[in-house]
This record gives C-alpha cells, sequence and structure tokens, in this order.
C-alpha cells in the first residue's frame, strides 16, 4: 500500500470517529459552547494566514496573469461537480443534478478537464451543494459552531458532512502521487486565498464575530436554498463589534459567483 492511500485511510477513520462521538451534539441548541476553544483556534488560524498564507495570495495574485487564475478557479470548479450532483440528488433535486452532471461532463471534455468553462456560456449555471448541506436538508440542525485548525469557521454538521464529501473528488480515485496532491491542493488554497483578498477589509472589529455570524448565516441561507430565511446577522446588517454588529455585504441574497468561485476541495 502506497503513503497517498494509506494517508486517506487515516484520515477518514479519524474523520469518521469525530463524526460518531460529536454529531449527536448537532442536536444541541447552544450557538457557541466552545468559544473559549474556538477562539484560541481562531487566532492560531489567523496567526498563520496573516504570516503566511496571505503574503502568499498576495503574491501569486500579483505575478499571475487573470486567464491562468481564472482558469485554475474553474479547473478547481469542475472538480467539485461530483460533489454537488451527488449532494443534489442525495437532496432530491432532480434538475440540479442533471445540470451538475452535466457541467462536470461538458467541462471536462471541451471545456479541457474544466479550465474553461464552457457549460456557463451556454447557460448551465453551477448548483452548489455539499454533505453538510445534504444533512441539513435532511432535518440535522448545525449544532455547536466550530473552529477547525487550518479549515477554520465550521459546525459539529458541516464538519459530519466533510466526511461524506471527502471520496467525491475525481483526484481521490486518481493516481496522483503524494507530491502532486499536496501541489494541487496547494495551489487551490492559493487562489481561493487570493479570491479573498478583497473581503479582508470587510472584517472589523471582533473578528472572530464577524466570521462566526457570517458563516452560520450563509450556511443557514445555503440549506434552505434562502427561502425562509431569518436571522439576527441578515436582518440587521449594523451595529457595532458584537454580536449584532456586522454589515452584510456577502450578498447572500443575490445571484453571485461566491458559492461557485471559493470552493475548496480535498485531495
Amino acid at each position: 500500500m502506497t503513503l497517498t492511500p494509506i494517508l486517506r485511510f487515516v484520515t477518514s477513520v479519524t474523520l469518521l470517529g469525530w463524526s460518531l462521538v460529536l454529531a449527536p451534539l448537532a442536536l444541541a441548541q447552544s450557538h457557541d459552547p466552545f468559544e473559549p476553544t474556538n477562539r484560541f483556534i481562531y487566532r492560531v488560524n489567523d496567526g498563520l494566514d496573516q504570516a503566511i498564507l496571505r503574503p502568499l495570495s498576495v503574491t501569486y495574485q500579483a505575478v499571475t496573469p487573470d486567464p491562468f487564475e481564472r482558469g485554475v478557479r474553474n479547473f478547481f470548479q469542475n472538480i467539485g461537480e461530483g460533489r454537488n450532483a451527488s449532494n443534489n440528488l442525495l437532496q432530491g433535486k432532480w434538475r440540479a443534478t442533471g445540470s451538475s452532471t452535466g457541467r462536470f461532463l461538458i467541462n471536462s471534455t471541451v471545456g479541457l478537464l474544466g479550465v474553461f468553462d464552457v457549460a456557463r456560456h451556454i447557460g448551465i449555471e453551477p448548483k452548489v451543494e455539499d454533505f453538510g448541506q445534504t444533512l441539513g436538508v435532511w432535518g440535522m440542525g448545525p449544532g455547536p459552531y466550530l473552529v477547525l485548525p487550518l479549515l477554520g469557521p465550521s459546525s459539529i454538521r458541516d464538519s459530519s458532512g466533510f466526511l461524506g464529501d471527502i471520496w467525491l473528488s475525481p483526484l481521490q480515485y486518481s493516481e496522483l502521487n503524494l507530491l502532486e496532491r499536496t501541489g494541487l491542493a496547494t495551489l487551490d488554497g492559493l487562489q481561493t486565498r487570493a479570491d479573498l483578498l478583497a473581503s479582508d477589509s470587510l472584517i472589523g472589529g471582533d473578528g472572530y464575530l464577524v466570521l462566526r455570524e457570517a458563516y452560520l448565516s450563509k450556511r443557514n441561507y445555503d440549506v434552505s436554498d434562502g427561502n425562509n430565511v431569518s436571522d439576527s446577522f441578515l436582518n440587521n446588517p449594523t451595529g457595532t463589534a458584537s454580536d449584532s454588529d456586522f454589515v452584510d455585504e456577502s450578498g447572500f441574497g443575490e445571484s453571485e459567483a461566491s458559492d461557485e468561485t471559493f470552493i475548496d476541495e480535498s485531495f
């Protein structure tokens, strides 16, 4: 057995154990019972971002031509279509399942492995879904908020859902070695962080609270597909640096490219 399958197995077993232990907590009503730990992990993540990831992303964006960035973004979006199609199917969204499947087939062939988003140009838009959303559609609540090392904002439900998504990437079934996978994951991370640079200025005051409320509001919107969404973050977009002090500039209720632009695939 090579190193890569071993790493996949260890990761899956770890995530499975995490899910079995923590998934029942998705029934809990407390918003952020792990806040002290979450804040510590947030500070570590933010320190790593400011020291390493953000400077690298700034440099990457500065030296990389826009067409190349667009191609990288499209490539990783296309990888995510397997996840999109599977979760749309599990949610009973037949038309969206067909759209995601069609996008993958068209962009993987005519679009040269997804580098060119041909499907969008002929009117087939992305229908982004993940297993965390599927669990939400099936009735599981988000449970307590979590901040994961390196990965950032999550919840009990969404971190458990990651186990279902990890095997839906076509790259999991490729013959790429560890170095090649690491290179692709690094490129994906740089592109994702570069795409988020423009939003850095929107985070003011208590950055932990801003990200927490933005994440939970966005996930609530995603699970309900924007139907009957009502929460303090979306309905009270102004204030100071407290739980109710946020400016809603994310366009959650608009048909933006944010969902399909920032897709973080796992290898």
